[in-house]
C-alpha cells in the first residue's frame, strides 16, 4: 500500500527553531517530525510514501528519511498547487491503484490506521476523514440565576468534530481532487453532498506543530512517551 504526505510547509512561524528546514523535517526529540508518521504507516503495511514538497527540496527529504522502512519518493511541485493540488500531483506518481492514506506532514497522531482502512473499505466511501474533538482555549464560567457565577471549569472539549487532516482516499476521490486549490473546499464538500464521504472518530493524540510553543509541547510529549521515539535511522 502507498501513502501521500503533504509536506510543503515553510516553518515560518517556527523561526530559528526550524533550523532552516521545511516544517516536516524539523526535529522532534532528534527525529524529523514526518518520520513519526511514516513509521506508523510502515507498521500497517505501507511500503511506499509519496511526499508532496516544494520543488528543489526532493533530495533533502529523501536523504533525511532514508532507512525509515518504506520507499520514500519526494515529489516536488513545479509551482504552489495548494493542498488538494499537491495531493493530486503526488498521487500521479503512484505505482499501484486502490486506496491510499493521506496525511499532513507536521503532526503527531496515534490514529488506528488499520481500523481506519477497515472502516473505509467496509463502508465503500470515496474517502474517509479522521475527525477529532478539540479543547476550548478558554476555561468555562458557570452562570446561575441573575448571572451569579456558580463556578469555574477547566477548558472543556468542544462538542464539534473537526477534520484532523488524515484520510483514506479511494480512486474516485483522487480523480476528483483539484489541480490547484484546497480539496476541503471543493472535493470533500462535493462528496459529502453525494453521501460518499465517511468519518472515522479519533479520540487519541493529535498534536500539530505550527509554532515554537507547539514544538516544545511535541518535544515534551515524546520525552514523556519514549515508546513514540523512532529507532535510529538505518545507514
Amino acid at each position: 500500500m502507498e501513502a501521500l504526505i503533504l509536506a510543503g510547509g515553510k516553518a515560518e512561524r517556527l523561526g530559528d527553531a526550524a533550523g532552516g528546514q521545511p516544517k516536516p523535517l524539523v526535529r522532534v526529540a532528534g527525529r524529523p517530525l514526518v518520520e513519526y508518521q511514516i513509521r506508523r504507516l510502515v507498521e500497517v503495511g505501507v511500503e511506499r510514501v509519496l511526499i508532496a514538497c516544494r520543488a528543489g527540496q526532493e533530495e533533502r527529504f529523501e536523504e533525511a528519511l532514508d532507512g525509515v522502512g518504506a520507499e520514500v519518493v519526494a515529489v516536488g511541485e513545479p509551482e504552489p498547487l495548494g493542498r488538494g493540488g499537491g495531493l493530486r500531483f503526488a498521487a500521479s506518481y503512484r505505482a499501484e491503484s486502490g486506496p491510499v492514506f493521506a496525511l499532513n506532514g507536521d503532526e503527531l497522531l496515534d490514529v488506528d490506521l488499520d481500523a481506519l482502512l477497515d472502516r473505509h473499505i467496509a463502508i465503500g466511501a470515496a474517502a474517509t476523514v479522521v475527525v477529532a474533538q478539540v479543547r476550548s482555549p478558554f476555561g468555562v464560567v458557570d452562570l446561575g440565576e441573575g448571572d451569579a457565577i456558580t463556578g469555574f471549569r477547566e477548558a472543556p472539549m468542544l462538542d464539534h468534530w473537526v477534520n484532523s487532516g488524515v484520510y483514506v482516499l479511494g480512486e474516485e476521490a483522487i480523480a476528483r481532487l483539484p489541480e490547484r486549490g484546497d480539496h476541503e473546499t471543493s472535493t470533500f464538500p462535493e462528496l459529502a453532498g453525494e453521501g460518499k464521504l465517511a468519518a472515522f472518530r479519533h479520540s487519541g493524540v493529535w498534536l500539530t506543530v505550527n509554532t515554537t510553543k507547539d514544538l516544545r509541547r511535541a518535544e515534551e510529549f515524546v520525552d514523556a512517551h519514549p515508546d513514540w521515539r523512532p529507532e535510529p535511522t538505518l545507514s
